[in-house]
């Protein structure tokens, strides 16, 4: 089994270690694009043919499924890399987990500037949560910052997005796959006294779920991962996985279960 993973840069790390953790000998494609990140500011026309081309290069090495682990790629760009890749390849989007968040009450949302308060996320608050209370937080410069594992950087952008959040809420969902990576640090800037622990809703274990439940497998953790690989290509280019990867805890998992494998994928 061979399951790949796209993004613009590290944002997939948080899915590929879910899919990791759930079939530890499943081969493993990351495709990123470090010479086109971030994403987020480019159009979407050009974001959609960087993608593809992402894409393609993942496609290249015959995966099972192609998990875009990207809400912005997944925003612009889904129908366009179905309509290529499917149905010989299926394709799994990531979207914020606003329907599970609903069901226990009033929630924020902290997202990029590009995806708060956009018709998407506005649409999925509709259609999920019409009724409860939802605050939508911009978070100037998180992904970037969680991009580099810029730590100042990091704590820089969450006290400011803590700052626009609610004191009294509960449940966060992390619209955006970058923020997975540094949950822990979010919970402990939003998290007040005397309030219940707070509820962080993310995609990446879902996501990986249900890339199994498209190619009828199923979750087998226990698994033996000798001799499962993980390929990276950057840009198309042969790669290993960047540092910064290296400076989280998925990043590392991937880095050290199985072997490691670079592969060239022209574009």
């Amino acid at each position: 089994m061979k399951i790949a993973l796209m993004d613009s840069g590290i944002g997939l790390l948080p899915a590929a270690a879910a899919v990791r953790r759930l079939r530890p000998d499943a081969d493993l494609v990351i495709s990123s694009d470090p010479d086109g990140m971030p994403w987020g500011p480019r159009t979407p026309q050009d974001l959609t043919e960087r993608a593809l081309a992402v894409a393609e290069a993942a496609a290249a090495h015959r995966p099972d499924a192609l998990i875009v682990g990207c809400n912005t790629a997944s925003v612009h760009a889904l129908p366009a890399l179905r309509a290529l890749l499917e149905p010989g390849l299926p394709v799994i989007g990531t979207v914020p987990a606003i329907k599970p968040a609903a069901s226990g009450g009033p929630f924020t949302i902290w997202a990029t500037p590009a995806t708060t308060g956009s018709p998407y996320q506005r649409g999925l608050i509709e259609e999920f949560a019409d009724g409860v209370p939802v605050t939508e937080v911009p978070c100037w410069g998180l992904a970037e910052a969680v991009e580099h594992a810029d730590d100042a950087a990091i704590d820089a952008a969450i006290a400011a997005a803590a700052a626009l959040t609610p004191t009294d809420v509960t449940t966060v969902v992390l619209g955006c796959t970058h923020y997975e990576l540094v949950a822990e640090r979010i919970r402990a800037a939003v998290q007040q006294p005397g309030l219940p622990p707070l509820v962080l809703h993310g995609s990446a274990g879902a996501v990986a779920a249900q890339a199994l439940r498209r190619i009828g497998e199923l979750p087998k953790p226990e698994a033996d991962w000798t001799g499962s690989t993980l390929t990276v290509i950057l840009s198309g280019r042969e790669g290993s996985l960047p540092a910064p990867a290296l400076a989280y805890e998925e990043g590392r998992l991937l880095g050290t279960a199985g072997a490691t494998t670079a592969v060239i994928a022209e574009r």
